[in-house]
Formats: structure tokens, sequence, C-alpha cells
């Protein structure tokens, strides 16, 4: 038997709110207004509030004093399902298969605060009222680095003050198991184009006689790492905070996560800065990663030229005690020195997002870990950082002074971002419970 809200959850994953795509921007809408009824109609007052990109949705119940206010954060955008020809069910038609949910947003985010909405329904349902003051804000730009919220979160800060934020939207390391992540990495994104001649050219009329900007951009990106894959950008790793030693003791005690990750990757080794595990360099140490690269020609097989342009899109994943704009000068830096001749180089910076972490042992982590045992019962607890981003969590410490309760409901294998993304149904009732717990933990 299916759970309730299961049915609301699978109406919200049709919409196909891929907030990159400007030809998605009605869909995007729609699936805010309809979350506004979906709100309204469990009793909390509720608003679609315009930014200058996709709208935020905010809900309150009636605020009484002496009560703590809790905001649950979320967002109902999702990222695009291509390539289309992957999936093994249509992207945006959940589709449930062995008591897994198929569908673009089913893990990332919708599934997990639509738990939240559940919960909060039933608690209404049960008891005419919550055990704290309640906020939902969810947003509709989290895929495109959320460039509108920590704008939003400014002009209302009177209006959305809070004791504590909750977020699921992390991972489990394991099914049953309840993961508290207590840091996140942040991210520094930048594009480099190198160009070359005015027009691409014979290959055999002018080859050797000029730089072929995709051998310059090939040679450029080599640059960025030692052989071992340490980064090798000059002051990358200053202000790097060390590992604390309960972290890694804490993280051994969970198994060795090796085999796991080369069998949910599918990678033949596993390779990275030396000196830790893997488990310790996705969770607390910063990396670059070449996240695209292309120019010249890429049709059916050869056609002799050197392609006038090349480009290379690059990600930073940090760690707390980083700076994202710094990291960008840096790279910056390192590529304009490492530059071959007889190419011109064009840097364009992209998004970025703070580094975050809290106390996990801190009154309300630990009211954390509690609603965490409630909701997954005679199971062991997982303290953990997660190598992925969220810049709105620190945006909700710089502005709300709020620290943030990162309670994940994803499992490692949950494709996000990736054709046949899944959520367990298992998981959406967890996430009720969790809820529920969570909120009289912390009231």
């Amino acid at each position: 038997m299916n759970p309730p809200g299961l049915d609301d959850l699978l109406t919200c994953l049709r919409f196909p709110s891929v907030s990159t795509d400007s030809t998605k921007r009605a869909d995007v809408r729609a699936c805010a207004e309809w979350l506004v009824g979906q709100l309204r109609g469990i009793g909390l007052s509720t608003e679609l509030r315009e930014t200058p990109g996709h709208p935020v949705v905010l809900a309150k119940n009636q605020h009484q004093a002496g009560r703590r206010t809790v905001l649950i954060y979320g967002h109902y955008d999702v990222q695009p399902a291509e390539p289309l020809n992957e999936w093994k069910t249509p992207a945006f038609e959940p589709t449930i298969r062995d008591g897994r949910i198929y569908c673009r947003g089913a893990t990332d985010n919708k599934g997990q605060f639509m738990a939240h909405l559940q919960g909060v329904r039933e608690s209404i349902a049960a008891h005419a009222e919550l055990p704290v003051n309640l906020i939902f804000l969810i947003e509709g730009e989290e895929e495109i680095g959320s460039p509108n919220l920590k704008p939003f979160l400014q002009k209302h800060a009177d209006e959305l003050k809070c004791d504590i934020v909750a977020i699921s939207d992390t991972g489990m390391i394991a099914p049953g198991t309840g993961t508290f992540t207590y840091g996140l990495r942040g991210i520094a994104c930048l594009e480099f184009v190198v160009h070359g001649p005015s027009i691409d050219l014979h290959s055999g009329l002018f080859g050797g006689a000029i730089m072929n900007p995709l051998t310059a951009a090939a040679r450029l990106t080599a640059t960025l790492h030692d052989a071992d894959g340490k980064v090798a950008v000059q002051g990358f790793y200053d202000d790097v905070l060390p590992l604390e030693t309960w972290e890694r003791e804490a993280w051994a005690a969970l198994g060795d996560a090796d085999a796991e990750m080369l069998a949910l990757t599918g990678s033949p080794a596993l390779f990275g800065e030396p000196g830790y595990t893997a488990r310790e360099r996705v969770w607390a140490r910063p990396t670059i990663e070449v996240n695209g690269i292309g120019g010249g020609y890429q049709g059916e097989g050869s056609k002799t030229v050197i392609g006038r342009t090349a480009f290379v899109k690059l990600s930073c994943r940090l760690v707390p005690g980083q700076n994202p704009d710094r990291v960008q000068q840096q790279v910056t830096d390192h590529l304009q020195r490492h530059t071959p001749p007889g190419v011109r180089l064009e840097i364009k910076p992209g998004h970025t997002g703070q580094p975050y972490r809290m106390d996990p042992h801190s009154a309300v982590g630990q009211a954390a870990q509690r609603a965490l045992h409630k909701a997954f019962p005679g199971q062991k607890l997982a303290l953990i950082r997660e190598g992925g981003s969220i810049p709105i969590v620190q945006a909700f410490k710089d502005v709300l002074g709020a620290d943030t309760l990162l309670l994940g409901l994803a499992l490692p294998d949950s494709q996000m971002h990736a054709p046949n993304e899944n959520y367990p149904i298992e998981n959406f009732a967890a996430g009720v419970r969790l809820n529920q717990a969570l909120l009289a933990e912390l009231a």
C-alpha cells in the first residue's frame, strides 16, 4: 500500500520544471503555483513571491511568541533530463519499479521536500497545529546556483528570521542509515576559451607553423594537476582547514567505501590526492574538475582541420577555509601564466558558492540526531560531510544568522543529475517521520 501523499509527489514530478531551459519557463511557474495550492490546502498562509528569475514559494503557520522558528528549505526546479534516450521510461512521467520512483526530480529535490510537506500536513490534521513556528521556503533556481535567493533573503530578512534551517537535499550513506551532513563543499566555476587563427585551417597547409588551439587547451588543462592528481595551482591549498581527528575516525568506522564507489561509478580504479581515503577526498578535500572540453571537428570520420578555438569548462569544489572568489582568481592567474605562445586566452567566470560546516554536537545538532533515530529506528547514524554544494546554505548563515541541519534522504545510487533518477518510496515515508520527529525535537 502506498503511503499518504505519494500521489501528490507523483503529480509534482510531472512538471518539467527545468530552470536552465528558457522554453520550460511556463512549466517552472506552473509547478510553483501548484505548490502554493498544496500548502494553502494544509492550512498554511502561502504566497508566490516574484524574483528577477523564477518565483519563490513562501508559506507559514500562525507564529506564536516563545516558540522556536524553523525554516524548511527546498527547491522545485530540476536538472535537464538529457540524454533522453538513456531513460528506461519517460523522464517526466513517474514510474514505480521495485519500490522506487523513476523520474527527473524524484530525489533532487521534489521527493525530499514533499516528504516534509506531507509530514506537516499529517501533523496539522492530527493536532490542528505544529509544535514550532514554521516557514517553508521553496525556490526555483537551485540548479542554476540560486542567483536571486540571497538578495531575496536580504530583502525579507525580518520576515524570514528563524532559529534553525532544515534541508533535505543531501544523501544517506546506505539504505536505512540516518545521515546527518554537517558540512558541504563550496564551488567556483569558470570556463576558458583558447583562440587561435581567425578561421579553421587546413592541417596539411598550416600544421606545424601555428599553435593549434586544441593542443594548447589540452596542454593548459594538464597543468592544473600533478601526476598524482593533486591540484598544482599556486596557493590553492593555503586556506584549507585540515580534517579533525574525530572526523577521520568516525568516517573510517563507516567501513571501506572504495569498493562501493567503484561499483557505483563503473570506474576501473580510484584516483586522487595522495594521503587520503576516497571518502576523505570527496567530503573534505578541494578539487578542480574538467566538466567539458571541445573544439574542432566533431563529426563522423576525418576532417583534417586546425580548429580556430577550443573551450574547457571547469568547476572547483572547495572546503571550509577557502574563498570561492579567491580560488577563481588563483585559477585565472595560473591559466594566464601557463598559456602557450601563439594563442589568446579568454576566461569567463561562472557561479560560486561558499563551503559550509556546522558543529554536529551542538544542541540543535543533537536534536537532529535524535530525530534521525526516530525516523530510522534500530540503525546507527552517520555524521558526514558531503562533496556536493548547496550555495544557499552559507547565505542562510550570513543573512539570517541560522545554522542549517542537512538531513538527506537520497541514496548513493539515486542517479541524481543523470538518466533514470530514482527515489525509494520507503525513503519518502521515512522523510515524513523525520519531519514530524525533527519539529518535535526542535520544539
